[in-house]
Parts: C-alpha cells; structure tokens; sequence
C-alpha cells in the first residue's frame, strides 16, 4: 500500500526547525522510506518566522511544492498561533505538535499534542533550542518512522556531548508528551 505523510513546520530563527524537518526526513530514509525535507524563509534572521517542510512515503516523491494541507503541523513557538496562516489548511484529521506545557485555544477542530519543549530544552541542552524536544512529540503520534529511528539519526546532525543531550531532549518529549484530543 502506497503512503505519504507531510509535516509542516512552523519556528522562529534559531529554533531548529530546518534541523528538525531535516532529522526526520534522514530517519526515514534509514529507514528504507523516502523522504524530502527544506526550508521556506524570508530575511534571515534569529527570531524571524521560518517554515519547513518533511515529507515521507512508501514510494518515490515527485513533487517538491510547499505543504499546503499538512497531515502533521508542528509549532516551536506557541505565540505563532497568533498568526492566523499557521494554521491554514488543517484539518480534522490533522495532528498540530505545539510546544506548550498547557493546550494552546484553537479556532480549529483537529488532533492535538502539547509538550513543554522549550521546559525539556533547557533542562537537557541548556538553552531555548527546541527543535528536538519537539520532534520527541511528533513521534508520539507518527507512525512511519519511530523513537528509535530518530535516536540512531541524531548522529548525522551532533557529536559528542551535544549529541547525548539532544538523544535526552527527544526521549524525555516523547516520554512526556500527551495527545490532548
């Protein structure tokens, strides 16, 4: 059975997004999956809005357009919600990953996840990057790729002791992690 999933991400400059968008798609390629990943961004800037892309399939991708109507949307920045595109084409059936120790009020009926990333972030890396806590949320919910595919990925994007803190920041989201509704 042929399968594509697409995730879009929504984070200021610095967060990590682009990183993020970037893990998941190398997960899934270690996987056996294909998968894409890029960045869409104005000035650049730390703090300025920015948005990626993932996509991953069973079967080879052919397009490269922007997600409009993502399976998955992941917010870094809970005070994005304000901006009224963010949440343009959700769905139902949409599953939105917002980083927030409490849910966020939509104006949209959809599948919820909160975790308190920047919380895990600074707890774990010692700063406010929250990329992947973050990604420890999605994959409470993401069925392609696991846990595990992502741990084993890290190691392409940190070394060291950077890498040891953000394998602890997506174990302890995912661990704490809920699914809302």
């Amino acid at each position: 059975m042929k399968r594509e999933i697409s995730i879009r991400w929504h984070g200021r400059g610095g967060q990590g997004a682009v990183t993020a968008a970037q893990v998941t798609a190398v997960a899934a390629i270690s996987k056996g999956l294909y998968a894409q990943a890029f960045p869409e961004f104005g000035p650049e800037r730390r703090g300025a809005p920015v948005r990626a892309y993932t996509r991953l399939s069973t079967h080879p991708i052919r397009h490269r357009e922007p997600i409009v109507s993502p399976d998955y949307l992941v917010v870094l920045d809970p005070s994005l919600l304000e901006i009224k595109s963010v949440l343009d084409g959700v769905r139902e059936d949409t599953h939105i990953v917002v980083n927030s120790p409490e849910p966020p009020e939509l104006d949209v009926k959809c599948r919820l996840v909160t975790v308190d990333a920047t919380g895990i972030a600074l707890k774990t890396i010692g700063k406010p990057i929250v990329n992947t806590a973050i990604l420890g949320a999605l994959l409470k919910v993401l069925d392609l790729i696991t846990l595990d595919d992502v741990v084993s990925s890290l190691g392409k994007f940190f070394k060291g002791k950077l890498l040891e803190v953000n394998k602890q920041a997506v174990i302890e989201a995912y661990e704490q992690a809920r699914v809302v509704k």
